[in-house]
């Protein structure tokens, strides 16, 4: 606290002075096109300095700019670049009436060039149709936070920011999420960085401070993208390049020890802006509620961007992330099954346990404008993770007594060592045609795809479980009550455990500074494994008067190696002809109303599912959509809503035998229908806003369990809201003063299915409300931001797999920061 109090200090006296220094004139003014219409997003530099803003919706810009002579620069996309030199007197606004004609540049192809605007709205996207769509022409739904919402609610993890997105909800402390009651998880290569499949790690969700923006493209998105889950699909864009010089630091302290450094740098780097670059660090070291967690994690992530003619870009992408942690495996609670027996801060953890993880994202883009009406774009993409593990975990189950029956305040526990690394490459190269049939507008994607996952050999796993053998120099794996003479018993006539229970009802007296040489370790090696994918694709945007119709169609062919790197080693394959069909009405300028049909899939053999023991190769699955809504636009289109009902139905899901604990059966079958509801922009120019609300009944229709069949699927609530609204204070005495205030409400959640207990004696998690707010100062260069998070202290858990590994929600926290511009 004292270093805090002194930072405060030198804060405080810092933005006096800053205050105190200042005089300014206002300049304001609306910008339009040569036909009147409001250019929203323009961006306006005060050159030579770090003076910006960007028009709102209405095209209207206001801006404190000190006395003097200054040149003013306002551009925008697709628009000549004009450039006014103005002269500013103290107290005196200036007021401009700025028209931009268009320019013969086209859109992007692919995202190269940075986004200019600094507020809660996007307009266009890339991940709906291939190239810059405008999100109200793509007919799916598309959830987004722009990286001016994540930074005004202090969120440093993608699974922070999904709160925000209708049916989207967390499943573990992993990046683990639930789209559509369908399970997302980073292990599987089934997500999306700059529209390339990929994995961002799993344990561990790194930093959100190199990212744009984060979506997510809603029901399958196979025909697109490949293997996905059907729920949809999320994409992680990261910051590009600007053609204007920007430079911000931030620091920020708060609850739990936690301290982050955040720099983000961009600009030309030559003088005739030919080649532009982007550098955004991040650093932390944080502690946690949970006992002996903690965070280490570096970023660096730099960005180039090569405008090698007005026809030709390219662009050089990475994302390096250093995470050094301990592994948290969730609360474990009482046999009882109750969620208040443990103190939610507990963990299994011992303090020589460590978790790092190192991981890459390079990718190099190129886009070609061949002629006006033809362009090439190619992307490669590489990833490489490394993870170093050394965990005290649960073995999933209780200790047993001699006769086999739970104790349900002890543990049983496990000790695991591994080492792994995995590389997935991706290539996309594909061409947009546009051209006009008659009355017919054609803009034409075709393509190819070639992507490949390996886990190379070289893996190894150390793993110390089960119970001692009578001689006591090795363990067996479970225990057999029929067979008590092979184990070892203590006083009361239990079996040793090879690796001490933990007790749940004396925390401190368990395994906290276990001997582990006293433990009998089993050798094994991580099991490698290779697969590739080879994909053609194309699809034809038809417009015609105020319908547009997406017609497309994509062949995948799947080739995985079973028992790679043996003598058993064999090809399997599988492919499948995915279409896409989908219609947008636009009723009037406002209005558009839009049905689709999508379909989804994801195979699943050996290697896939991360377990060579499974059985297999099984059948892929596979999924399909039905969903229909509107996408509108309010206030001057400053806001935006978006109304979808669905239907997801998928086939070909594994589930577990019963007394057979690696293999998997194919039987089963999932639906989910739901409403959702999403709102976001600016109900004034200085008033922004995003809320969500989602109704969603995904059950299971197949199961290998009876009496599973008709519940709600794990971790996947059935309603869902969130609002967020910040509001800034633009004039007067107060001016430079922000804030902002919102909520998130989750329902009751159902666990994984428990085979050993009756459906009426599953163990739920319950709804909750949490509730945040923020304060800001901006004064010239500096900005004071203060959040508060779960402001009621509200206890809460954010997701679960079962009665040991249940997943907290944060208690009340908060976060100061400083940030710096210039």
């Amino acid at each position: 606290m004292r270093y805090l109090t002194y930072i405060i200090t030198i804060l405080l006296v810092v933005l006096f002075q800053q205050t105190k220094a200042q005089s300014s004139a206002i300049l304001q003014g609306d910008i339009t096109d040569l036909q009147g219409n409001s250019l929203s997003g323009t961006s306006i530099t005060v050159r030579g300095s770090s003076l910006r803003t960007a028009a709102d919706a209405q095209g209207y810009f206001f801006l404190n700019i000190p006395e003097g002579s200054h040149s003013v620069q306002f551009s925008l996309v697709g628009y000549e670049t004009q450039i006014i030199t103005i002269q500013a007197k103290a107290g005196k606004p200036i007021t401009l009436d700025i028209m931009l004609s268009s320019s013969q540049s086209t859109l992007q192809q692919v995202e190269i060039i940075g986004r200019k605007e600094q507020t809660y709205k996007t307009t266009r996207t890339f991940i709906g149709n291939k190239n810059e769509t405008a999100i109200k022409d793509v007919p799916q739904s598309i959830s987004y936070a722009s990286k001016e919402l994540i930074a005004d609610q202090g969120a440093m993890r993608v699974g922070d920011v999904v709160k925000n997105f209708s049916g989207v909800n967390q499943f573990s402390f992993y990046d683990d999420l639930t789209i559509r009651g369908f399970r997302v998880n980073g292990q599987a290569n089934t997500q999306l960085l700059n529209g390339l499949r990929t994995s961002t790690g799993f344990w561990k969700q790194s930093l959100a401070n190199y990212l744009e923006r984060v979506e997510v493209l809603k029901g399958p998105s196979s025909a697109l993208f490949g293997n996905a889950s059907p729920g949809g699909v999320v994409n992680r864009v990261t910051k590009k390049p600007l053609d204007e010089t920007r430079r911000s630091i931030n620091l920020s302290l708060g609850s739990f020890d936690t301290f982050r450094a955040l720099a983000d740098f961009t600009g030309p780097a030559t003088k005739d802006s030919s080649l532009l670059y982007r550098v955004n660090l991040g650093y932390e070291n944080a502690q946690n509620f949970r006992d002996l967690m903690f965070d280490k994690n570096l970023v660096i992530a730099p960005s180039l961007t090569f405008i090698a003619s007005d026809r030709t870009s390219i662009n050089f992408d990475l994302v390096y992330t250093d995470s050094k942690s301990r592994l948290d495996r969730g609360q474990p609670i009482f046999g009882s099954y109750d969620l208040h027996s443990t103190p939610q801060s507990l963990s299994l953890n011992t303090a020589n346990d460590y978790l790092n993880e190192l991981t890459y994202n390079a990718s190099l883009w190129l886009n070609h404008q061949i002629n006006d009406n033809l362009s090439f774009n190619a992307s490669y993409l590489k990833t490489g993770y490394n993870e170093s593990l050394y965990e005290h975990r649960t073995s999933n189950m209780y200790a047993l007594d001699g006769d086999g029956n739970p104790i349900e305040d002890r543990v049983g526990m496990m000790i695991q060592q591994r080492i792994r690394n995995r590389y997935i490459d991706n290539l996309a190269a594909y061409f947009n045609y546009t051209t006009q049939t008659g009355i017919l507008g054609h803009k034409i994607v075709f393509g190819y795809d070639l992507g490949s996952e390996r886990t190379p050999v070289g893996g190894s796993q150390l793993t110390a479980s089960g119970y001692r053998n009578a001689a006591n120099n090795g363990a067996i794996n479970s225990y057999n009550p029929a067979n008590q003479s092979a184990y070892l018993l203590d006083a009361n006539g239990n079996p040793v455990p090879n690796v001490p229970h933990f007790n749940l009802s004396d925390p401190m007296s368990s395994n906290r500074m276990m001997d582990d040489s006293k433990s009998f370790f089993s050798q094994s090696t991580v099991a490698p494994s290779y697969y590739y994918l080879q994909a053609g694709y194309v699809q034809d945007q038809i417009t015609i008067g105020n319908l547009q119709a997406m017609l497309g169609m994509r062949y995948e062919y799947y080739t995985d190696f079973v028992e790679y790197k043996t003598q058993a080693e064999e090809k399997t394959h599988s492919s499948a002809w995915l279409p896409r069909l989908g219609l947008v009405y636009t009723i009037n300028p406002n209005i558009n109303v839009y049905g689709s049909y999508v379909t989804g899939y994801n195979p699943q053999t050996a290697a896939t599912i991360a377990n060579p023991n499974a059985g297999g190769p099984f059948d892929p699955l596979e999924s399909n959509m039905i969903e229909f809504g509107t996408k509108t636009s309010w206030l001057e289109d400053q806001l935006t809503i978006t109304a979808a009902i669905y239907e997801i139905n998928q086939t070909g899901g594994l589930y577990g035998i019963t007394g057979e604990p690696d293999l998997l059966q194919q039987i089963g079958r999932e639906q989910s229908r739901g409403f959702e509801l999403d709102l976001i922009g600016s109900i004034r120019p200085n008033w922004n806003i995003i809320a969500s609300y989602s109704y969603n009944d995904a059950k299971f229709l197949e199961s290998a369990n009876p009496e599973e069949i008709g519940l709600q699927k794990p971790n996947t609530p059935k309603n869902t809201a969130n609002i967020w609204t910040r509001y800034n204070i633009s004039s007067g005495l107060l001016q430079g003063l922000g804030i902002a205030f919102g909520g998130n409400f989750v329902d009751q959640r159902n666990l994984i299915f428990d085979r050993s207990r009756a459906a009426d004696e599953q163990l739920t998690i319950p709804s909750y409300t949490v509730l945040n707010a923020a304060l800001f100062y901006t004064v010239g260069k500096m900005n004071l931001q203060l959040n508060a998070n779960n402001i009621t202290n509200k206890k809460h858990w954010v997701g679960g797999y079962d009665y040991l590994r249940l997943f907290p929600g944060v208690p009340q926290n908060y976060l100061l920061s400083l940030g710096y511009s210039f």
